[in-house]
């Protein structure tokens, strides 16, 4: 359902490579209305396809609409009348900037990796764990003065996002996961613009991310762990604890993270590859139940070609909003192994944040 009027958003680093996806995202939304571009010092002043001029690096134009925005400085003040605030920011100035917007009572769903961890901050995979939304309340009440709007919402590292939606799936299918063993081959849209140099990546894979292995580890548990204490704390999935060990590399591709799992089922004896393909491609989500704009239409999509996913392939289907997975098998070290493939800069950064808070508005968070 359309509603009679938008709600105003802002994008805080819409200059960067994920502002530009959320301004593609955005430019046409049904229920949000991009009002104001916030960039740093040396953009604002400037109108927006001035401020981006040579880096604008996605395949579809500016939007016509946006072209001659005028480009703000990430000031609380110039995004007052904003309804939501989506964060592209680098993790740099993320940390300050955000945590300034949510105390001027400012509604800010992030990309960046800042408050992820923070134990007042739902870490969310909309086709997982909206749930965790409900720690907001608790989230306002407990800064200094008590907020009656403002909050931070996080979404979840590209390459975690990828792989814990099937989890999920598994999950609600079979019950507790044991031990996942998790190798990415990752793209290189995934380090910003301008990325890893061309000397690095052509004609070679980098098999370290800074960072990435550790995110993958501990992210997992959080996002498929729930609240407890009436809704005030993350249970980080305590009730069964789930072993996760990644390894992470550069591959010279350009969008879509590919991930190769192996899983083992704490209920024994573990289900056959065609279970856990039926299981997979029956998930539904809150995100789709509720109707919401971005949500895919099938949240993960299995493939059954011996060849796929591949990035190349796959990575548009649904305007990258779901998940896709093929190569299903039994292990012979866990239980069930399998390929996952994620659009990075759609469901993996810009996507997430948009479905977040089309969530949020329609458990009435935005209200």
């Amino acid at each position: 359902m359309v509603r009679d009027e938008k709600v105003k958003v802002g994008v805080l680093g819409a200059t960067g490579t994920v502002g530009q996806r959320f301004i593609l995202q955005l430019s046409s939304h049904p229920e949000f209305e991009l009002h104001v571009l916030g960039a740093s010092s040396s953009s604002a002043g400037k109108p927006y396809h001035e401020a981006v001029a040579g880096r604008w690096k996605q395949v579809r134009p500016i939007p016509s609409s946006i072209r001659n925005m005028m480009v703000q400085e990430c000031e609380p003040s110039a995004f007052a009348e904003c309804g939501v605030v989506f964060s592209g920011l680098d993790s740099g100035p993320a940390g300050p900037v955000e945590a300034a917007f949510r105390a001027a009572n400012l509604r800010v769903f992030s990309n960046a990796k800042n408050y992820r961890r923070d134990p007042l901050c739902p870490l969310i995979v909309p086709l997982v764990n909206p749930s965790h939304l409900e720690i907001i309340p608790h989230q306002r009440a407990s800064q200094s003065p008590q907020l009656d709007r403002g909050f931070i919402v996080t979404n979840a590292n590209c390459s975690t996002t990828g792989v814990v939606v099937p989890l999920k799936a598994l999950e609600a299918a079979f019950g507790a996961l044991d031990i996942v063993m998790v190798q990415t081959m990752q793209a290189i849209s995934g380090s910003g613009y301008p990325g890893v140099s061309s000397l690095d990546i052509l004609d070679n894979v980098v098999p370290y991310i800074s960072g990435e292995e550790e995110k993958i580890e501990w992210e997992t548990s959080k996002i498929l762990g729930g609240l407890k204490d009436n809704n005030t704390a993350f249970d980080l999935h305590e009730q069964s604890p789930i072993r996760v060990s990644a390894q992470c590399n550069r591959v010279p591709v350009i969008d879509g993270h590919l991930a190769c799992v192996s899983v083992s089922f704490k209920k024994q004896p573990p289900p056959s590859p065609e279970q856990v393909a039926k299981a997979l491609s029956s998930y539904e989500c809150e995100a789709q139940l509720l109707g919401c704009h971005s949500a895919p239409v099938q949240a993960i999509t299995v493939h059954m070609e011996s060849d796929r996913p591949q990035p190349r392939l796959d990575r548009e289907w649904q305007d990258g909003a779901g998940v896709n997975v093929g190569r299903i098998r039994p292990c012979p070290v866990l239980d069930i192994k399998f390929v996952s493939l994620v659009n990075n800069v759609m469901l993996g950064a810009a996507t997430s944040s948009v479905l977040n808070a089309e969530i949020a508005l329609k458990r009435g968070y935005l209200s």
